[in-house]
């Protein structure tokens, strides 16, 4: 248990109140002891939902309806071990995802944002020290394939810890659409064993492909090494993983493997992560951006707290990176350098970077209608950025990266704030503004996000996000109202409108709006 009291940038803690434990090292953690007898019944929920809306997918086109029923339910198999069972999934109250630019070769990341999928998620990481580079089971790739949404039939999933063991099960079957995708099957299994005092040991595999590609499969196993008491009171963790996937008409490598080891402590932080991915390591089910490489990382962060008035810590950080072909070819590197980045007693904190980067480009790359010409290309980057506190009623963080980019140079500036009237009222903007100019020709990209959050009780909330990108010249607004009428019953409103810029002329793109009631039985 910890809390956060930040008009002081204090933190208090109920067990073990030290810099280099986190919040979540439950084996730093306390022992709740007298706690009285909880009727649960039999453990079980029953929560079916019913939809209904109406909306114009495009201009022009005639007001189409839209219903559906849904049950999701819920049964305890035992003191940690959860059942659920979905029929019809619905994900009508999801917010939308955020729209971001790209300046890379690689797909980006998005995270997940479904509640089916998000319960009990944390039992299906795997491995230390990945990231966003392997992810070996990635649920977005359920019910989604690009934007489209694809229909879940029915899905269920086990999820908890049985003595020293945890374990995760997820099956689905989704249904088709159009040509995009066939009714298929899905699934992950995972299991991890916890071994001596705070280290573990697991294995990963899935089944099925969102497209129906056939003979889709990835295995996978991975242990982790750590303890909190090196060199008496220090933590350290080295992690080791393998996996292997294959589909049908896949040809090639289809393994990954990779090791981290890593000293994460107040002071120093210092890790070194490497990693070697096949040139047919396409898991179905997975997110892995970049395939056919050794990926090598080094990271080394100092982080003194000064006797200085008004500092209350500094931070010094180098980091290290390389990516290789698998002939051993360098195709990127880049080297992050914080030489200035101080936090202050107020909670606001000023930093200033230096990141050379390469890049070797096998084919041509497009940014914006501009074509970068295959071959290598060095430059350096610089970031200027200056954040307030986020005890202030208005606190926000501006960003300037400048200087070279490819054989041409780039300005980005990334803008965010949150604005705090009221307790019961949250305005939070973010902005991005990057401008290229290079010998092949100039772009421009421009990002604008508006969330609005009223709390008009704990039972009543209404959430607005307006987002808008010159690429698609057009802005989107997702609107939500959730009515808690009962501890057990939710009614959500949600409006979806969307307007886009014709000829240089604003005019109505699609709407749609729906209405969902959901109620829960618990016996």
């Amino acid at each position: 248990m910890q809390r956060r009291v930040q008009r002081l940038q204090e933190t208090a803690r109920w067990a073990s109140p030290i810099l280099d434990y986190a919040l979540t090292q439950t084996s730093r953690a306390g022992v709740l002891t007298h706690l009285p007898a909880f009727d649960l019944g039999i453990g079980g929920e029953l929560r079916p939902a019913v939809r209904g809306g109406a909306g114009t997918p495009e201009p022009g086109s005639p007001l189409t309806g839209d219903r559906q029923v849904s049950l999701d339910a819920t049964q305890r198999l035992g003191a940690n071990v959860l059942g659920s069972l979905t029929i019809n999934t619905d994900f009508a109250e999801t917010e939308v995802d955020t729209r971001r630019t790209n300046l890379t070769r690689f797909p980006l990341f998005f995270p997940e944002k479904r509640t089916f999928f998000l319960q009990g998620a944390d039992i299906f990481n795997f491995g230390l020290g990945l990231d966003e580079d392997v992810i070996p089971f990635f649920s977005r790739r359920i019910g989604l394939v690009g934007d489209t949404a694809v229909p879940i039939a029915i899905g269920g999933k086990v999820n908890g810890r049985v003595g020293r063991t945890q374990v995760g099960a997820l099956a689905v079957r989704t249904r088709a659409v159009d040509d995009l995708a066939p009714d298929t099957g899905l699934g992950v299994v995972r299991i991890k064993q916890n071994v001596f005092a705070e280290s573990s040991v697991g294995a990963i595999a899935t089944f099925g492909d969102p497209l129906g590609q056939s003979g889709s499969w990835l295995a996978g196993a991975d242990m982790n090494l750590q303890t909190s008491s090196f060199r008496g009171d220090k933590n350290f963790a080295v992690g080791v993983w393998g996996l292997a996937a294959g589909r049908a008409e896949l040809a090639g490598d289809g393994t990954a493997a990779g090791f981290t080891v890593d000293y994460p402590n107040d002071l120093w932080e210092v890790d070194l992560t490497m990693m070697r991915i096949g040139d047919a390591f396409q898991p179905s089910l997975g997110f892995v951006p970049r395939i056919g490489i050794y990926r090598y990382n080094f990271d080394a962060e100092y982080k003194p707290r000064v006797a200085w008035r008004g500092v209350r810590q500094m931070f010094f950080e180098q980091s290290y990176s390389l990516v290789t072909n698998l002939q051993g070819v360098w195709e990127s590197y880049d080297v992050f350098t914080a030489p200035f980045n101080w936090q202050f007693e107020s909670g606001d904190r000023v930093e200033f970077n230096v990141v050379p980067t390469g890049e070797q480009l096998p084919v041509p790359f497009v940014i914006d209608d501009v074509v970068l010409a295959p071959g290598a290309y060095h430059w350096t980057r610089y970031r200027a950025e200056v954040e307030a506190a986020s005890k202030r009623r208005f606190s926000g963080q501006v960003s300037w990266w400048f200087g070279g980019f490819y054989d041409g140079t780039l300005d980005e500036v990334e803008v965010s704030g949150t604005w705090n009237p009221s307790p019961l009222v949250t305005f939070t903007f973010s902005g991005e503004r990057n401008v290229g100019r290079l010998p092949a020709g100039d772009f421009a990209q421009t990002l604008i996000g508006v969330r609005t959050r009223f709390n008009f009780s704990s039972d009543l909330q209404l959430n607005s996000y307006v987002q808008y990108d010159d690429e698609s010249q057009s802005v989107g607004s997702n609107t939500r109202l959730r009515w808690t009428f009962n501890p057990a019953g939710d009614l959500f409103v949600i409006y979806n409108h969307n307007i886009r810029d014709l000829t240089d002329r604003w005019s109505f793109d699609s709407n749609q709006l729906l209405i969902k009631l959901q109620y829960a039985f618990r016996y």
